[in-house]
This record gives structure tokens, C-alpha cells and sequence, in this order.
């Protein structure tokens, strides 16, 4: 495997290191919606032609396959893929110290192609390595697996491993480090012994820390403290060792003894940045000391539009796909178009949900789409919060059908019983006029034929936790209007009954009378003045499809994060 265009992929000036990066359906490098926004970043990247080099751990165990009974009791299978029957090894390996020991690591690489032919390296770090103990062959094997010793090791790798690893192949042009969350905090450790020795970490000086500042940017996507990596400092101490563990406490990134990947981050960056105007508002509340901006996410449009609409929009608006603003000018295009296309993205979805579990649902009826990470602040289960509400508004509204998809991590026993709620919750509701049905195994393929072939996309996190959410960006690509509670992108995406609704208010308290209101009175809307619904659709596309896109984001990060400028340095 080669790239395709002439450039030298070591001319890279930027560096991407993220813990997960969503490359394609059958590499199970990625869990949810980081990687996918690392993967649709990257696409974008190779699309402008951006000199980019990313680096992620391989992890040859995957996430896990979802297994679910009749009852919804989540089993997890091996997700075990071969790399070599997808990637290219390259030449050559580094060595991290972990626990007192030379770790070797090699690595695997994938080209993301772009539209015009440029190609960007993705790094996958390996170390399965015979050269190596047997525990430390593992470390890159399973993404969040394990207990916080393999996780601390893994980040060590990624971090550390990785700026080696690029220097190893060649990278020395490099002049901006991204961690895409506090995993690949490490790197700046990395970048600081590189400019004054493994041995002389603990005599760093503030311009020596000004110095690897100026070199990192830093994306944080997790709106509350405990999702931030934080591991005890004893456990710091040996993993690293006592001379990084010197550096990471005169930096103060040990508050009340225990190492803060996202401080370590905050500290050593000099553009730091939440995923949607409100996450950088919350994020700014946690962080005073530090100036987070925002650059509010996006997806990449081309991967995330049906087959139907990529025709659509290549019939009447061919510049899209370089020029994703472009998607404005749908507005022009008739709505019985826009229908007849999402029609056909129906269709292939009520397909496989028959393949998969056997059951029919009707193309003409309202299907609401429900499908994202099973975990307790997502709200699985605010749709059900009144069963009679809901059965109500099916027999007196129009008829509904329901479908969800999602994993729970193995260990999240609360993510794992949403799951099971929803079943009985089925079990109980479903009839002639009421659908619910719970396909297994969320993952890119089954997340394209979702958000393309519902009629509604629904999303009822409790504020003010959802970071930033992108399926409903991928949802608007498609035609395909969002309910959503106002939180994350939907504060900045929701023009009230022109692209999509809004459940409720930034409390989350009143969020399920306020839910069945609005779904009340969007069913009537679906059944009883279609064209109206169609024109909604139409504004999805041309409102929202047209600017949360990995295209404009990228764009923000070049012209704000990439390119150095003298008020974007963090406070030390």
C-alpha cells in the first residue's frame, strides 16, 4: 500500500495522537464518538491537504462485539482482527521505559486518502514484540481495557512511544503536537526530554516548559472531572519513573496526589479547546486558570451521507463534496426529491433491521432512531418514562416504530441494564400501532444506515453532559431531523420546527412531560402535513448539514489552534 499523491508524508507539520481513531468498519480500532471524530478529522485533513501524520495504538482485541439475548443481557465477544490484512508494518521500532523496563514498540500504516489524491499516515503503535515481556506484548491490545496500571502503560505508549516513533521514522518537521483528549497527554513529557534529556527532567526550566507549550494544542471532550484519566501518583512513580514523576509535580499536574491527564494537557499546551461553544463555557468553569476556546464539532460529510442523497446532491450541487457549504444550496432543491431519496435510505435500513432480527416495520410509518454509547447520563430510557404517554400518542397521533442501537462499556452494569429496560419496555408496548426494536452491535456500518433512515434522529442526555454529540450531524446530512434536549451541539443546531425540536430546557428536570409534548406534536406534523415535515428536512440538510461538517472545523483549527499567535498561549 502506497499513498497516492508525490508529497512526502515526513513533510508533516502537524501531529494527531489520539487513543482511537475510527478508520473503517472492519478495523475496530475506535469505541465510539472520539474516534469517529478522529477518523472524520483525518478524512477531512486528507481532503485539504493538510501535512498530517497520526498516531494510535493498533489494538489487535479490538472494542468487543455485542452479543444480546432475547432478554437484552449484553455479552461481549472478541472484536480480533489481523493487521496485516489491512495495513503495511513499517520499518524500524522505538523503545519506551515502562515499570523500569525497554518496551519495543512497532507500528502499522494506514493511508486516509483524500478527494484530490493526498494521503496522510495513520500510525498504529504495536507491542507484540518477541523482544518484549509477555504483559508488555499486550499492552496495545484492548482499547479501555484492563485496570489502571494497563491504561497508565497504554498511554505511556501512545504519548511517549508515539513522538518517538515519529522521530524513528523520519518526522522532524513537526510543529504542532494535537492530543485529542488527555490519553496522549504524555507526549509533551516526551517532547520535554527530547529538549533537555531523560535525565535532567526534573531541572526543567519555565522556558523549557514555554517551549514544548508552543508546540501542543489540546482538545478536551469530557464536560465533568471524573471522566478525566487520573492515576495515583505511587502508580505514576512507577510506571514512569521517578525523574518524569519530578517534572509532572513541579508542574503541579498532581493535585491531591494524583496525576490529572487533562491538567497535564491544560498545562503544557498553548491552544486549548472544548467540542461545542457550551462545552467550552463548562469547560472554562472547571478550568478558570486556563483559557479553553471552542471549536464546535462536526462529521465528515461524505462518509456519513447515504448513497441516495451522495446522488441527490451530485445531480444538482456537484461542488458539495469539496466545498461542503455548498449543501446551503439544497434549499433549492424540490422536497419530493429530498423525499424520494430518503425513501430509499429507509428502505435499506428496515432491510436489515428484518435481516437482523427478523422484523418487519413498515416504510411508512414514523421511525424514530435512538442509538448511541448505552450509558446512564444518555438517557435510554427517558422515552418510557410514561409507557401510557407514549402508547397514547401512537394510537391517537400516528402509529411509531422505534429503533435503538448501542453497546455498554463491559464493566458499566448501569449502561448494561438500560439495555435490558429497554427489552422489557418492548416487551410490554409492543403492538399494531407501536414498534420498538433493539438491533446489537452499534458500529460505523449500522450507524450510517440509522442516521439516514430514520425519520427522526432523538437525543435526551441529561444536560449539561453531552460534550459536543455528532450523530445527529450525520443525521442532518441525510434529511433527517433532530429532537434533541438542548445540549451540546444542539444549542448552536436547533432552529425551532425549521431544523428539528427541542425537548425541554438546560435543567434536564421537566425533560419527559416535555419529551411526549413534542413528540405529540411532531407525529401529528409527519402524518398530517407531510409536505411541512419534508420542508424540515430540506432545512436539516441545508442548515445544519451545511456548516457541523469536518471540513469548516478543520477550517477553525487551522486558522485558530495550527497557526501560532501570541494571545493563544495557555497560563503556566
Amino acid at each position: 500500500m502506497n499513498p497516492v499523491d508525490t508529497a512526502n508524508p515526513l513533510d508533516a507539520r502537524v501531529g494527531y495522537f489520539s487513543m482511537e481513531i475510527a478508520l473503517e468498519p472492519d478495523i475496530p480500532t475506535y469505541s465510539g464518538g472520539l474516534g469517529i471524530l478522529a477518523g472524520d478529522m483525518l478524512r477531512s485533513a486528507a481532503d485539504r491537504g493538510l501535512a498530517t501524520a497520526a498516531i494510535s495504538l493498533v489494538h489487535r482485541g479490538g472494542y468487543f462485539r455485542q452479543i444480546l439475548d432475547e432478554n437484552g443481557n449484553q455479552q461481549e465477544s472478541s472484536a480480533s482482527w489481523n493487521p496485516a490484512e489491512h495495513l503495511e508494518r513499517v520499518r524500524g521500532t522505538a523503545s519506551v521505559t515502562i515499570d523500569g523496563r525497554h518496551v519495543h514498540v512497532y507500528a502499522w500504516r494506514y493511508w486516509i486518502r483524500g478527494l484530490n489524491g493526498h494521503a496522510i499516515p495513520v500510525y498504529l503503535l504495536d507491542t507484540d514484540c518477541p523482544e518484549n515481556a509477555e504483559w508488555d506484548r499486550r499492552l496495545t491490545d484492548f482499547l479501555y481495557g484492563g485496570d489502571q496500571h494497563y491504561r497508565l502503560c497504554q498511554e505511556a505508549v501512545l504519548g511517549i512511544g508515539g513522538v518517538k516513533m515519529l522521530r524513528r521514522l523520519g518526522y522532524t518537521n513537526i510543529e504542532t503536537f494535537h492530543m485529542n483528549e488527555g490519553h496522549a497527554s504524555l507526549l509533551a513529557l516526551a517532547l520535554l526530554e527530547e529538549l533537555i534529556g531523560d535525565d535532567d527532567l526534573g531541572s526543567a526550566t519555565k522556558d523549557d516548559l514555554d517551549e514544548v507549550r508552543r508546540r501542543c494544542v489540546f482538545t478536551t471532550h469530557t464536560p465533568v472531572p471524573a471522566g478525566h484519566d487520573q492515576f495515583p501518583r505511587s502508580l505514576m512513580t512507577q510506571v514512569l519513573g521517578k525523574n518524569r514523576a519530578s517534572v509532572l509535580d513541579a508542574t503541579s499536574c498532581c493535585p491531591d496526589g494524583t496525576l490529572n491527564m487533562t491538567f497535564l494537557g491544560l498545562r503544557l499546551s498553548r491552544y486549548i479547546n472544548g467540542v461545542a461553544m457550551r462545552h467550552g463555557e463548562i469547560s472554562r468553569d472547571m478550568f478558570p486558570q486556563y483559557p479553553v476556546r471552542a471549536i464546535t464539532n462536526g462529521v465528515h460529510a461524505a462518509t456519513w451521507t447515504a448513497p441516495a442523497f451522495q446522488s441527490l446532491y451530485d445531480r444538482h450541487i456537484p461542488e458539495w463534496r469539496h466545498d461542503n457549504a455548498y449543501l446551503r444550496y439544497v434549499i433549492g432543491i424540490d422536497c419530493e426529491e429530498i423525499n424520494r431519496a430518503h425513501l430509499e435510505a429507509k428502505r435499506c435500513l428496515l432491510a436489515t433491521v428484518k435481516s437482523a432480527r427478523g422484523i418487519t416495520l413498515d416504510e411508512n410509518r414514523f421511525t424514530i432512531g435512538f442509538a448511541r454509547r448505552a450509558a446512564a447520563y444518555k438517557r435510554f430510557e427517558l422515552l418510557f418514562s410514561s409507557p401510557e404517554r407514549l402508547r397514547h400518542i401512537s394510537e391517537n397521533c400516528g402509529p411509531l416504530q422505534v429503533v435503538y442501537a448501542g453497546k455498554a462499556h463491559p464493566r458499566d452494569e448501569a449502561g448494561k441494564e438500560s439495555i435490558r429496560r429497554i427489552f422489557r419496555y418492548a416487551a410490554e408496548l409492543n403492538g399494531p400501532r407501536l414498534r420498538i426494536v433493539y438491533l446489537e452491535d452499534y458500529d460505523m456500518r449500522l450507524a450510517k444506515l440509522l442516521t439516514s433512515g430514520v425519520d427522526l434522529w432523538l437525543n435526551t442526555p441529561q444536560p449539561p453532559l453531552e460534550a459536543s454529540g455528532t450523530s445527529g450531524m450525520k443525521a442532518a446530512l441525510n434529511g433527517v431531523p433532530s429532537a434533541s434536549v438542548p445540549d451540546g451541539w444542539w444549542i448552536e443546531g436547533c432552529l425551532e420546527g425549521a431544523t428539528g425540536w427541542a425537548i425541554g430546557d438546560d435543567s434536564g428536570a421537566d425533560d419527559g412531560p416535555a419529551l411526549y409534548e413534542k413528540l405529540a406534536a411532531i407525529t401529528t406534523l409527519f402524518y398530517e402535513r407531510p409536505a411541512r415535515y419534508f420542508e424540515v428536512m430540506r432545512a436539516a440538510i441545508a442548515i445544519n448539514g451545511s456548516f457541523f461538517n469536518t471540513q469548516r472545523m478543520l477550517a477553525q483549527y487551522v486558522a485558530n489552534a495550527y497557526v501560532q499567535h501570541s494571545s493563544s498561549a495557555a497560563s503556566g
